[in-house]
């Protein structure tokens, strides 16, 4: 018996435990209830305990121990910017034809939402000149006990850049302590996914448990509208991408699918981090790369979240009755493609962008005569509409986040000419994906 159970692995225990969290919502809702501290509690602080360590040690070992030539870094830089541009651009544009084929705001009835929520989201979106200022850590210690990975990644690499001017005598041992540390810190990440199919179970239970599936009926249509526009996404981005830098398909979706399935159970990017980077570094995909690309990408390659955004956007304005020109729906996702950036660093933060975004190009349409008082009411009350449904959501799109970022790494590996796939198997099986040094 004992060897039937060694013989499943992470990934099936995870899909077991998304079933017997959907039953126990269902059948045991109160006991449900109370289930919520095993997966945010003790699963995701443990999670976020290691990111730090985790993402520093293998961040300056892979640009200060393979990458004296700073150039490379700065045209690995450029490089991936313009891809996170593109693909969040035509992620926009996807979620946008998505929602305006499928219309699923009209008729919704939002007088049972209270637009003081959406008000109080829209008062926390920062600013450009906050995002700017927020980039730079006031102190790593600070950024590392906050998990501000954006933070981490820009101190991290000034860090590894300062270590690869410095003589070979001080830069050795500090390469080597970190390296050490990159190791336990990978074996640390094992002993906690061994805990993740019990968090996931709890999540899924709390979840359906608060929402129930009746919520998830009353907005049907704005959910599938989400999910088709992903798939879409998926196929006609995603997939033409891995064969155009040629991906081996069967081999990412090895990579990919424990941590995904990570991303989509718990909503959560942050607790698919650290596996990802552990396979896709064993994948073939360079250390400096891996570090690099793949915690940027949290903030600046976001596919799932700004198609979202485009979809609920227009849902608002559709359920307020305002008909948007084809123009005044390109300047929103304009709007939108700006604030969007930095979206991960805030709590509930989709919603935070959806509700700012809505005030401001709200105002922007009262000025024209576009939209009245009342409709912006409303728009803003459809946000508490959305709120029920928004945990379905927040899955689908925190999973295609962490695909988009995942396959950004490696195409920034193979365009790079760096990626090694040839010394791994094309289909690498869940237990060959640990590092190897």
């Amino acid at each position: 018996m004992v060897q039937i159970l060694r013989r499943i692995s992470l990934s099936q225990w995870i899909l077991v435990a998304m079933v017997a969290g959907v039953l126990l919502g269902l059948f045991l809702p109160q006991v449900s209830l109370h289930l919520n501290p095993l997966s945010s509690t003790i699963f995701m602080r443990l999670i976020k305990s290691l990111i730090a360590p985790l993402l520093f040690a293998t961040l300056v070992v892979g640009i200060a121990g393979h990458c004296e030539d700073l150039r490379q870094m700065g045209r690995l830089a450029i490089r991936a910017f313009v891809y996170f541009e593109v693909a969040t651009t035509v992620a926009l544009f996807i979620g946008l034809g998505a929602v305006n084929l499928t219309r699923p705001g009209v008729g919704i009835d939002t007088t049972r939402a209270n637009a003081e929520q959406a008000q109080v989201f829209a008062g926390k979106q920062a600013s450009v000149d906050t995002f700017l200022e927020h980039v730079f850590p006031a102190s790593v210690v600070e950024a590392a006990a906050k998990n501000e990975v954006l933070q981490l990644v820009i101190w991290a690499v000034i860090f590894a850049i300062a270590l690869v001017q410095t003589p070979e005598k001080y830069r050795l041992p500090i390469l080597e302590f970190l390296e050490a540390l990159a190791q336990v810190m990978f074996k640390f990440t094992g002993l906690v996914m061994l805990y993740a199919p019990i968090a996931i179970g709890a999540a899924i239970a709390f979840t359906v448990a608060k929402s129930g599936p009746e919520i998830l009926g009353n907005l049907a249509l704005l959910v599938l509208t989400l999910y088709g526009a992903l798939v879409v996404f998926c196929l006609v981005v995603l997939l033409p991408v891995m064969v155009i830098f040629r991906v081996p398909v069967a081999g990412f979706w090895q990579v990919i699918r424990e941590p995904a399935l990570l991303a989509f159970s718990s909503a959560s990017s942050e607790a698919a981090l650290p596996k990802a980077m552990q396979n896709l570094e064993a994948f073939g995909v360079p250390r400096r790369i891996v570090a690099f690309v793949l915690p940027t990408g949290y903030s600046f390659n976001l596919d799932g979240s700004t198609l979202y955004l485009a979809v609920a956007s227009i849902f608002c304005f559709q359920a307020a009755g305002v008909h948007l020109a084809f123009t005044d729906q390109l300047l929103m996702m304009l709007m939108l493609m700006l604030t969007s950036k930095g979206v991960a660093a805030v709590p509930r933060a989709s919603l935070v962008i959806l509700s700012g975004t809505l005030v401001s190009f709200g105002a922007y349409l009262e000025g024209k005569g576009a939209l009245r008082p009342d409709q912006l009411t409303v728009a803003l009350a459809a946000v508490g509409t959305i709120l029920g449904v928004d945990a379905f959501m927040d899955m689908a799109r925190t999973s295609i986040n962490l695909v988009g970022n995942c396959l950004a790494t490696v195409v920034m590996a193979r365009w790079e000419g760096e990626f090694q796939q040839d010394n791994i198997s094309p289909s690498p099986s869940a237990e060959s994906l640990t590092p190897s040094h």
